[in-house]
């Protein structure tokens, strides 16, 4: 990160050894300098009005405001930081991708791990930060799924279907949530109750009335819908 300047953080956590754990990780990771402590959320919202933080490493089960009503707090404000939870617990990361955390970190961290963080904290002014993994339900536990390895996503009531080469995993994060974040990873909304990643359309079949069927690469060939007044802009994402 040669040439870019460092972020001013803020380290919120209940517990004094977290974080100097932090601090140091953050220190070793480089790119980040820790301007800023808070034991819970009261503390971290008076440091916040005081100093413009460019990012907020927030620890999620804490007395009072929970880390996931903090960021909720701070997403309203006028100029609301980046938020990277560090929490000990994976079971939370529905909570994080819904009030668009930049990163979601389980302790114990590793450097190697912060300084992707970080690299995500730094995005270039083109292209916004990515997101890699997304969490869903399987046989009754929260598991990440990796978003390349998604084909396309359908709407199911408030929840959504995310379908892979083999299998379909239930998430409980609308579509319309899923689109706003994945929007800029080349995922594309062709119909109100599908979102198809382009990167896995393998043929483009035109339909009488103007719509479109797109073919996709898994095994099943698996044909899903364009509705007829998302053609246009899909010929466009896709060179056509």
């Amino acid at each position: 990160m040669t040439g870019q300047a460092k972020l001013k953080a803020l380290v919120v956590d209940d517990e004094a050894p977290a974080r100097s754990e932090l601090r140091y990780l953050l220190d070793e990771a480089g790119g980040v300098e820790v301007v800023g402590e808070a034991s819970n959320s009261a503390e971290a919202l008076q440091l916040i009005k005081a100093i413009p933080y460019d990012v907020v490493f927030l620890d999620i089960d804490m007395p009072g405001l929970s880390g996931v009503e903090l960021a909720e707090v701070l997403a309203a404000t006028d100029r609301p930081p980046s938020v990277v939870f560090v929490t000990a617990h994976g079971e939370h990361a529905v909570k994080a991708f819904e009030v668009a955390a930049i990163d979601y970190l389980v302790k114990p961290v590793e450097v190697s791990r912060l300084r992707q963080c970080i690299e995500r904290l730094h995005p270039s002014e083109e292209a916004p930060a990515r997101i890699e993994r997304i969490p869903v339900e399987k046989a009754g536990r929260k598991v990440l799924l990796q978003v390349d390895d998604i084909y396309y996503i359908m709407a199911k009531d408030d929840y959504s279907y995310l379908h892979t080469e083999k299998e379909r995993y239930l998430s409980t994060i609308s579509l319309a949530q899923l689109e706003a974040r994945l929007e800029p990873q080349e995922f594309f909304r062709i119909h109100r109750r599908y979102l198809v990643n382009l990167r896995r359309v393998q043929e483009v079949v035109p339909m009488y009335g103007g719509t479109m069927l797109l073919t996709l690469s898994d095994p099943e060939s698996t044909q899903v819908p364009v509705s007829r007044r998302r053609v246009p802009s899909l010929k466009k994402a896709l060179g056509l």
